[in-house]
């Protein structure tokens, strides 16, 4: 469970509601639904998200407004008066967009961020647009959101949830070496990459040129954990599905929260295009190859490296950070905070008052 969700439920005046939806029902992504459970959480509802939605562009808008009809039945049947939603996944989007139009207040996390994504630049903002409650991470984010014309009352700077007690949530190496046999810490890249264009011919292309320069880089061995369900991922996925023979090669549907961040610590290296690598990575000092434009606009660390698609390029970038022996690391810091988020997201939301003032928007300019 998240430092925002455990600090809500700990709350005496609040009371925790979860809807599951999107790649949690997925099992192409393992079992999220019952991770969740583990953790100690209930699940409240479960909107179905169809598997198929992920293939094209197409289906994947169709879907999203069946589960928005579903969402606005969920929230009518859990009496919610706070939707709160992070980010800028489609499921968000939905969830705000439903919230939003049945008259429920809807919190927003990581507004004001940029990222290109597939369309998330434009659903983040669009979530911005109908939150009445904003809890940015950073300071460029806060002032992003006043120059969209959001009013600075409605903003709340916290930091991000994503590195609130990072340190104590990570797998101990003990951990991380029982589940992922063979490794030796600091000597196995962690790889992670997610379509940026639907079609999957071109994104099985773009993460196998990715693992050809991986493979031929210094590392002992590669954890690779699969893409998320965005249109054009079944072509990632059948790509690592032929490397799934390679013995260098630990490949993983989903990996539990704890364990990832022990990898991330661990890790020599990261390769890819997740949002971990520039906002979590920080907070260990672990070196990040960012590939491509999907992260396109985000701030980012020092451990930070950006290349464009192409193995001569990201092999480049392997062998800038290769010093005779180790891959070199940045002292850890992280833009995006430290610890508290969770509290005080969970504070703010105990004292709003949910009046006319609160639920009723005017662009501020």
């Amino acid at each position: 469970m998240g430092t925002t969700l455990r600090a809500i439920k700990a709350h005496p005046n609040l009371h925790l509601q979860i809807i599951a939806t999107g790649m949690h029902l997925d099992p192409r992504h393992g079992n999220g639904i019952e991770s969740i459970r583990r953790e100690g959480s209930r699940i409240d509802r479960i909107v179905p998200w169809p598997v198929e939605s992920g293939r094209k562009l197409s289906s994947y808008a169709a879907q999203t407004g069946h589960a928005m009809a579903a969402l606005a039945s969920s929230f009518e049947t859990l009496k919610c008066d706070i939707v709160l939603v992070v980010g800028d996944r489609v499921e968000a989007f939905a969830a705000a967009s439903a919230a939003h139009l049945s008259g429920r207040v809807v919190a927003h996390i990581h507004g004001g961020d940029r990222a290109a994504g597939q369309a998330d630049d434009c659903l983040r903002h669009a979530i911005s647009k109908l939150a009445h409650l904003h809890f940015p991470a950073t300071k460029q984010s806060a002032q992003r959101l006043i120059r969209m014309g959001e009013d600075p009352w409605r903003i709340r700077r916290c930091g991000s949830p994503g590195v609130d007690g990072i340190a104590a949530a990570a797998a101990s190496w003990t951990q991380v070496a029982r589940k992922f046999p063979g490794l030796s810490r600091r000597r196995f890249a962690l790889v992670v990459q997610h379509p940026v264009e639907a079609n999957q011919a071109l994104e099985g292309r773009r993460v196998r040129d990715l693992l050809q320069a991986v493979t031929r880089s210094n590392v002992d061995r590669i954890v690779i954990v699969h893409p998320n369900n965005d249109p054009g991922s079944g072509g990632i996925r059948r790509v690592l599905d032929a490397f799934a023979g390679d013995e260098r090669l630990l490949i993983r549907r989903d990996v539990r929260r704890s364990l990832f961040l022990g990898l991330m610590r661990e890790a020599a290296v990261m390769v890819g295009n997740s949002s971990s690598g520039i906002i979590e990575a920080g907070s260990f000092g672990t070196p990040v190859i960012d590939v491509g434009p999907r992260q396109k606009g985000r701030e980012r660390g020092r451990n930070v490296i950006h290349v464009e698609y192409g193995p001569r390029r990201i092999s480049a970038a392997l062998q800038k950070l290769w010093d005779g022996g180790a891959f070199l690391r940045v002292r850890a810091a992280n833009v995006y905070g430290g610890s508290g988020a969770g509290k005080k997201i969970a504070s703010a939301l105990a004292r709003c008052n949910l009046d006319a003032r609160l639920r009723r928007k005017l662009i501020a300019y």
